[in-house]
């Protein structure tokens, strides 16, 4: 478990590990006047892609190999506290069915919480990790990062991504489709391609119609694609289609991949590097691509920018709720008030009700902001729409996880209370989220009418699963609505197995 630790020296470290589906990253900075600056970089094979079956089950050595190399990194950010530290897992995690056997076991190793992101929050984090890293220009680039299971295309300027995507095309999963066994032939060669070609169709249109001026790889596949082409004299730099070629072409001089010998490219490498070769080969060719350069930021960069802002306030999670609130023409002054209401009473039972991580507070504000989004749809069971939009939409700076989150809130906001909702949460969640969705509930009926005028002040006090809300004397008898909504919201609680008095 991670020390919570006051010690300066660890306030300014911010750890992130990227648990990719070919390697584990972990990057350790120091965070000085607002820089970061990179202190320690591990990296490690684990191929957990690898060990995905035809049913998209992990083997048990592809989970094992996993948690001995999160025993190590967990030594390793052990004095560093833990809400600076930030690990999400990728494809392997994100298609695996039982990946919970794999997070369980490892969030007790870390002593924090493991994110699987979606693919295009992966996108977004490539690209923040990439744009930080280059020259502050403003030219319009491309970067494609070739991972262990899938493969993001980005298009930007500077910090801001126009165009994100990621396919479901890996060099781990590419190898074990097209070259099993390690052999090599040319026609599985181009079997990978043309499978490669097939991916490209979905965004080949739209990204050549937006172009770009530059052309950035980064992870390990490029790197290696990018030091065997300068090794073998292809290339000085950047790699051109030509250059490529010529690198297809010695591959194409091996028949199994224990035999290829290239000076720098490391034996684990050597297992996948056909597959990637094939997939950056198809990429030049659907696109047009015409040379490409490396770039040491990727996907662990992009998390440390990424949790940099956080800690600045500059999170890109509250502009994605702002974006969301105004396509969905969202009252905004009554999502004002409510939050304010709710944010109000979180403060009044933090402590009691164990609320008092800061991320509580977010998720409890955003659901407020939220939760009458589904109205474009329909007024009838519009809670239900709502967390049918906030957990199918792409919200950037949110993991699949945090959705899910939110839309439970959201869903119970109104009507029932949603039991069977929260139980499909883990149990340690279960309850903090389900107390959440309590104070929700209340602002929304106190701010039932809509009024501009200001509520009165409220005193609530909580215990486990009891809560007593109590106004200004006399108040509720002039509210016979509110009366009415606090009685028939007793008995709404009192069916899940919480006490709720008010006077």
């Amino acid at each position: 478990m991670n020390q919570e630790t006051t010690s300066p020296n660890n306030q300014s470290l911010l750890a992130a590990i990227d648990l990719g589906s070919n390697s584990f990253h972990i990057v350790v900075a120091k965070l000085v006047q607002g820089e970061l600056q990179p202190i320690d970089l591990l990296s490690e094979k684990v191929q957990l892609a690898a060990g995905l079956d035809e049913n998209r089950m992990l083997s048990s050595e592809a989970i094992q190999r996993g948690l001995e190399c999160m025993q190590r990194f967990a030594q390793r950010v052990r004095d560093i506290p833990t809400q600076q530290i930030r690990i999400v897992g990728t494809n392997a995690l994100r298609e695996a069915v039982n990946s919970d056997d794999f997070i369980i076991e490892a969030e007790k190793i870390m002593g924090c919480s493991i994110e699987i992101i979606a693919g295009i929050e992966e996108a977004r984090l490539i690209y923040l990790g990439v744009s930080h890293t280059l020259a502050d220009d403003n030219d319009r680039r491309l970067i494609i990062d070739i991972g262990g299971g899938s493969t993001e295309f980005i298009i930007g300027e500077r910090f801001e991504p126009l165009e994100l995507e990621s396919l479901e095309m890996g060099c781990v999963s590419f190898n074990g489709r097209y070259f099993p066994n390690g052999v090599i032939t040319e026609k599985n060669f181009q079997l990978a391609v043309f499978g490669a070609l097939r991916e490209l169709l979905h965004i080949k249109r739209t990204y050549r119609r937006l172009g770009w001026e530059d052309c950035v790889g980064s992870s390990g596949t490029i790197k290696a694609v990018r030091n065997a082409c300068i090794t073998l004299g292809y290339s000085t730099d950047k790699v051109s289609a030509s250059a490529l070629q010529q690198l297809k072409q010695k591959i194409l001089s091996y028949n199994h991949v224990d035999e290829i010998e290239i000076d720098g490219l490391k034996e684990e490498r050597r297992a996948v590097f056909p597959a990637g070769v094939a997939i950056l080969s198809a990429a030049f060719e659907s696109l047009g691509i015409k040379e490409i350069h490396f770039s040491d930021g990727a996907l662990r960069e992009g998390l440390l920018y990424d949790m940099t802002g956080r800690l600045r306030h500059e999170d890109v999670r509250e502009r994605s709720i702002n974006a969301m609130m105004l396509r969905y023409r969202v009252d905004q002054a009554q999502a004002m008030r409510v939050e304010q209401t709710a944010l109000i009473a979180l403060t009044q039972v933090r402590e009691s009700w164990n609320l008092d991580n800061n991320e509580y507070h977010n998720m409890l504000s955003w659901a407020a902001r939220c939760c009458e989004a589904g109205l474009t749809i329909a007024r009838s069971q519009y809670h239900k729409h709502s967390a049918y939009l906030l957990l199918n939409s792409d919200l950037p700076g949110f993991t699949k996880r945090q959705q899910i989150q939110l839309a439970a809130i959201v869903q119970g906001h109104r009507r029932k209370f949603p039991i069977s909702t929260l139980e499909q949460l883990p149990p340690r969640e279960a309850k903090h989220f389900g107390r959440l969705t309590i104070l929700l509930r209340l602002a929304v009926i106190l701010n039932r009418s809509r009024s501009r005028e200001r509520l009165p002040s409220f005193h609530l006090t909580a215990a486990d699963n009891s809560l007593s809300l109590s106004f200004p004397d006399n108040w509720l008898n002039h509210q016979p609505l509110t009366q009415a909504d606090l009685e028939q919201e007793a008995d709404y609680l009192a069916n899940a197995g919480y006490s709720f008095k008010f006077k």
